[in-house]
């Protein structure tokens, strides 16, 4: 038996697709699933049982016998939340729950973390984890993550394996009900779609010319095929970067989008929101050595592939998958 929590979002949704893909079966979905825009990502999905968040940790209790893998995908992932009650309550006791409940029974844990604790990357993107507690998230989220990783890591009592993944810029279907946190991607398609063109920040750093700003985009469906090969066959319990390990540019991205949708490109720029531009990151890039030396080489998707897949094959139909 395997859960998956976050299941009625992004990646959460995904992750259940992608199991029954691989014929992985008795999965059991957790989330709250009263919110109604949500629905569309888990609806046609058949065969699994859903559990209310609040629920969870009685179901767990009452069924840790049964239960094999833990795969803890929900959170609060809103970047420009100033609210840290919230983050306190869903990504850090939440989890805290989880991870004593995987100790206690010891079921076999995988979570998201987040590159988000990386801040502005002033101290590199190492996943080692020796290195945690000299990082500074910029966003409530991203401190939340941190928290968490760091509080872990002080136990005494831990699942019988767990994997903590800090995930990069996660772009891939069943993300539309995310509006503003939805992937750059997302908003290039319906921008091009509306207007013909898309709208860039212009880089404010000298050492950047305009587009070129560059971030380390992995497509979902990687995300999830890796999750899965990490359940089946274990490595040693850590926290490992996840993302392709090559930056691309939003230039780059947004060439893409305009040519999967058969478009001359035309892009406009704009200045960075003064309220956003101190803290606007310039570059990100997972060091994937740690999680390849225990894996091997992992392939992923070229931005280019990623990105033709996602808008030919998701956006253009408004398919889920």
């Amino acid at each position: 038996m395997i859960i998956v929590t976050g299941a009625a979002g992004f990646i959460g949704s995904c992750m259940i697709s992608y199991l029954q893909s691989e014929q992985i079966s008795d999965i059991i979905a957790i989330d709250d699933f009263d919110q109604e825009y949500k629905e569309a990502n888990y609806i046609h999905k058949e065969g699994i049982l859903k559990v209310d968040r609040k629920e969870a940790f009685k179901f767990i209790e009452t069924n840790a016998n049964e239960l094999d893998t833990i795969i803890h995908l929900g959170a609060r992932t809103d970047t420009v939340d100033p609210d840290p009650q919230i983050f306190l309550e869903l990504n850090i006791d939440y989890s805290k729950q989880i991870w004593e409940l995987c100790a206690k029974h010891q079921i076999q844990l995988i979570y998201a973390s987040s590159a988000a604790t990386y801040g502005d990357g002033a101290f590199g993107f190492s996943d080692q984890m020796e290195d945690i507690s000299v990082l500074k998230p910029l966003n409530e989220y991203g401190r939340s993550k941190q928290i968490f990783d760091e509080w872990l890591l002080e136990q005494d009592e831990a699942p019988t394996n767990w994997i903590g993944l800090k995930f990069f810029n996660v772009y891939g279907p069943n993300e539309y009900h995310k509006a503003r946190m939805a992937s750059v991607i997302f908003h290039a398609y319906n921008q091009i779609k509306e207007t013909g063109k898309m709208k860039l920040f212009r880089s404010h750093r000298a050492d950047f010319e305009n587009g070129m700003q560059l971030r380390d985009f992995i497509y979902v469906k990687d995300v999830c095929s890796t999750i899965v090969s990490l359940m089946q066959n274990p490595i040693k319990s850590g926290i490992y970067n996840l993302g392709t390990g090559k930056a691309r540019s939003f230039l780059d991205l947004v060439t893409a989008t305009f040519d999967a949708m058969d478009i001359t490109p035309n892009i406009e720029y704009i200045d960075i929101p003064k309220d956003i531009r101190d803290n606007y990151q310039y570059f990100t890039e997972a060091n994937m050595v740690k999680l390849s030396d225990e894996m091997g080489e992992i392939e992923f998707s070229s931005l280019e592939d990623g990105v033709t897949d996602y808008v030919k094959n998701y956006l253009i139909s408004h398919k889920y998958l």
